[in-house]
């Protein structure tokens, strides 16, 4: 059987996939729309012209109303809903971890997504919030676990989640990502995640996301449960998420509030519309803020930036520059900066994904010093065998030809061939004036590139005062930048 996802594209751990389903193909990564069956703010039939090709909507809710439950067994979702592509449901779990309990089990929920005609459906599983005692959360991973054996043992032509819980702890995740990954399942939803978006805790949602993906096989499309806000979208995916689902885009226009890449306003403090979607070139802050139809111009105007910004993402993808958009977004708030200083201590596991270059390294602050390919580049230095007298300088000099190897000096990099000055990443665009973190990842590549080479004599030209230098000093002869680089 052919596999369903086919990767197409990659950089950092993301990808651009095509995921297939029996209402047919999606590009990913991808938002679903989520559509509430009782209160639709937008027609699901509307959501196309906003870019969704797959939504999610909650097969307990209809289940539990007997005219939406009726009309579905009898007309199908897919006309219940009045959408002709991909539909995902989920099967109560969010209603579980509210309200404690929910009025169907797991075999009927899952036999009810298929009788209506789900695309893709979901188990009943236990969300266990985060931060819980470590008892609890294996004791509800049992739970979970059985149960999506058991709708595996009900699956027909339906494609099948299984979500990963875990809590926060990493080592839950892990583990139990392997053992579905060994099952015969679809689609692998990180569950119970929303509590750590709603508070900010973008490092603990890093944790929970790479643990998971560690467990999972490269190849299987994750969903990333009940995120939804543009702002983090990069860093999500660049870790290697490819659903996402949020009804964040009505629940915020209900209260007023605006979305953009660099958090959420209340739309009744807008001065002026920063978006160039059809809602705000039609409208002015404040005519948008006395309409009438004010409420629904808002979920228009979230959705339109909310899918704006995955074109961004992909197109960063294709243009291997994801990492620089990673950076740029996680700066827009304190919190998502601490999410992206934690997925940097798992480059070692991303510069596993990373694919040949095809852009320039662009250094855009202390984070990029730690990027994959600073540490891709560190594992090559012994590949180099130096002999005799090399020199080590920033700028050209006037007798280099006294050296039997010339090496270029640019942090984060350190010391290079000057042969592959052109090549990426080493043709990067970098400050004048290195900071401090850059300077320290060069310096001390640099050093291992000495300790790996004890038969040469170095010459280092340096420029900058670093407390490194006085180690560099007892490997090699150290030379102000303006004086005569003698071998």
């Amino acid at each position: 059987m052919p596999p369903i996802f086919e990767i197409t594209h990659k950089d950092c751990a993301g990808r651009i996939g095509r995921l297939e389903t029996r209402k047919g193909t999606i590009e990913t990564p991808t938002i679903m729309p989520v559509v509430n069956p009782n209160i639709q703010t937008i027609k699901p039939s509307e959501l196309r012209k906003f870019g969704a090709e797959i939504i999610i909507t909650n097969s307990y809710i209809i289940f539990r109303k007997p005219e939406l439950k009726d009309r579905a067994l009898s007309e199908g979702l897919h006309s219940l809903l009045d959408f002709d592509g991909p539909i995902m449901t989920d099967s109560g779990s969010y209603q579980l971890s509210v309200y404690g309990q929910v009025e169907v089990d797991n075999a009927r929920i899952i036999r009810f997504q298929q009788d209506i005609g789900s695309d893709i459906g979901v188990p009943l599983d236990i969300p266990t919030p985060p931060d819980v005692a470590r008892e609890r959360a294996e004791s509800e991973l049992e739970i979970t676990f059985s149960r999506a054996k058991e709708a595996l043992g009900l699956k027909k032509d339906m494609l099948l989640a299984a979500p990963v819980q875990g809590s926060t702890f990493p080592d839950l995740r892990e583990r139990t990502a392997r053992e579905l990954s060994r099952l015969d399942f679809d689609v692998y939803p990180l569950g119970a995640v929303v509590p750590l978006m709603e508070s900010y805790r973008y490092s603990d949602l890093v944790d929970v996301i790479v643990a998971s993906k560690k467990g999972l096989s490269p190849a299987s499309p994750v969903h990333l449960f009940g995120a939804g806000h543009p702002m983090m979208f990069s860093l999500a995916v660049a870790l290697g998420c490819d659903l996402f689902d949020s009804a964040s885009y009505a629940l915020y226009a209900k209260e007023g509030r605006y979305m953009t890449v660099r958090g959420t306003y209340h739309v009744d403090k807008l001065h002026y519309l920063p978006c160039s979607c059809p809602v705000c070139t039609s409208h002015d802050a404040d005519e948008l803020i006395k309409s009438e139809n004010r409420e629904e111009l808002l979920a228009h105007h979230n959705l339109y930036v909310t899918f704006a910004e995955m074109r961004e993402v992909k197109q960063a993808i294709k243009e291997g520059s994801l990492w620089e958009l990673v950076e740029q977004r996680c700066r827009t708030h304190p919190h998502l900066l601490n999410g992206l200083k934690r997925a940097l201590c798992y480059s070692d596991w991303i510069e596993q994904f990373q694919p040949a270059p095809r852009s320039t390294f662009f250094y855009s602050g202390p984070e990029s010093a730690l990027r994959p390919e600073v540490l891709r580049y560190r594992k090559k230095l012994k590949n180099f065998e130096l002999k005799g007298r090399v020199l080590i300088r920033a700028h050209r000099l006037d007798n280099e030809d006294d050296f039997d190897y010339v090496l270029d000096f640019k942090p984060p990099f350190g010391a290079y061939p000057l042969e592959l000055k052109e090549t990426y990443p080493f043709n990067a665009e970098v400050t004048d004036e290195p900071d401090h973190e850059s300077l320290t990842v060069a310096l001390q590549n640099t050093l291992e590139l000495m300790e790996l080479n004890p038969e040469a004599e170095f010459t280092f030209v340096y420029e900058t005062e670093h407390p490194l230098m006085e180690k560099i000093g007892r490997r090699a002869k150290l030379v102000v930048k303006g004086e005569t680089a003698h071998s």
